[in-house]
C-alpha cells in the first residue's frame, strides 16, 4: 500500500501532483493539478482515459481538438463560487491558455469515448448544504451519478467549515454489492482558508488493517483506496477539497461505519 498522503511539488515546470493509476497502485482514477502563470498553455489528452478539468481559480481559453470553448473559470480562489470545468473524451487535446494565473486540476478515469466534449458551466453546477451542527458542509456537484454526462467519473467538491466534519459519519464504498454499496476509488484534494491551516482525515478499514490518522495541510492529496475516510477541519480554518471517483460502475452507493450510524440524519458525501 502507498503512502496516502500525497504532498504537493511547488517547482517550476511540474505538477503540483501527477497521480496516476500506477503510482497509486489501483486501477481507475488518475488526478493532475497544474498551475500555470498567465500567457502559458497546458496540452493533455487521455488515452483510453476521459478527462474533467476543474478550473480550481483563475480563467483560461479552452479548445478541444482546436474548437474553441471560450473562456473558462474566471473565480480567483476555490472558496469563491462555483467552479467551470470541461469534460472530455479519450483521445481528444484539451487545450487552455492562460489568461491569468490559474490552478488547475485534471481528473481521469477509463472510458470508451461515445460521449462528447462538453462545458461544465457554475450555473450548472448543483449546490446542496448537508448535514447540521458541526457536521454542517457544502456539496457542489460537478458531475455526480445523476448526470448523464460522464462514463466513469464522479466529482465534487465541498466545503467544510472551520471546526466542522465532513464525509461524516464515517462511510466507505469499497465493495461492489449494489444496490447497497459501491466499489469506488476516491482522492481528496484539499485546500485551506487561510492556507496555514490544517485538517485531519482518518482512512480506516473495519478489520484495521489499514487505519492512517493524516494531518492535511493546504494543497495536500490524500488517497482513499478502502475504508471509511471523514475529515475535520481545524477551528478557524475553512477546508475545500475537490473529490474524484472511479470504480467498476458509475454509482455512489457507500456504507456507514455501523460504530457511528447513530449519528445520521442525511446522507453523507
Amino acid at each position: 500500500m502507498p503512502n496516502l498522503l500525497c504532498r504537493p511539488v511547488l517547482a517550476p515546470g511540474a505538477s503540483v501532483h501527477d497521480i496516476t493509476p500506477a503510482n497509486a497502485r489501483w486501477t481507475y482514477v488518475g488526478f493532475e493539478v497544474v498551475d500555470l502563470r498567465a500567457g502559458e498553455v497546458l496540452r493533455r489528452t487521455g488515452q483510453g482515459r476521459e478527462l474533467c478539468v476543474v478550473m480550481v481559480a483563475g480563467e483560461a481559453a479552452a479548445r478541444v481538438d482546436g474548437h474553441g470553448f471560450g473562456m473558462i473559470g474566471g473565480r480567483s480562489n476555490p472558496f469563491g463560487g462555483k467552479p467551470a470545468s470541461l469534460y472530455v473524451p479519450p483521445a481528444r487535446i484539451v487545450e487552455l491558455t492562460a489568461v491569468t494565473a490559474c490552478e488547475v486540476a485534471i481528473c481521469s478515469a477509463p472510458a470508451t469515448g461515445r460521449l462528447p466534449p462538453r462545458l461544465i458551466l457554475p450555473g450548472e453546477v448543483g449546490e446542496e448544504t448537508r448535514g447540521q451542527g458541526s457536521n454542517t458542509r457544502h456539496v457542489r456537484n460537478i458531475l455526480p451519478d445523476t448526470s448523464p454526462h460522464a462514463e466513469s467519473l464522479l466529482v465534487v467538491e465541498v466545503i467544510t467549515p472551520g471546526g466542522h466534519w465532513s464525509s461524516y459519519p464515517p462511510h466507505k464504498h469499497d465493495c461492489e454489492n449494489l444496490p447497497h454499496e459501491s466499489r469506488l476509488e476516491e482522492t481528496y484534494y484539499h485546500r485551506l482558508s487561510p492556507p496555514q491551516g490544517y485538517a485531519v482525515q482518518r482512512v480506516y478499514t473495519d478489520d484495521r488493517l489499514l487505519d492512517a490518522v493524516m494531518v492535511v495541510q493546504d494543497r495536500d492529496v490524500v488517497l482513499v483506496p478502502e475504508g471509511y475516510h471523514p475529515v475535520g477541519a481545524a477551528h478557524g480554518y475553512d477546508l475545500w477539497y475537490l473529490n474524484v471517483m472511479a470504480g467498476p460502475e458509475r454509482i455512489w452507493r457507500f456504507h456507514n461505519d455501523p460504530a457511528h450510524a447513530w449519528l445520521v440524519v442525511r446522507p453523507t458525501p
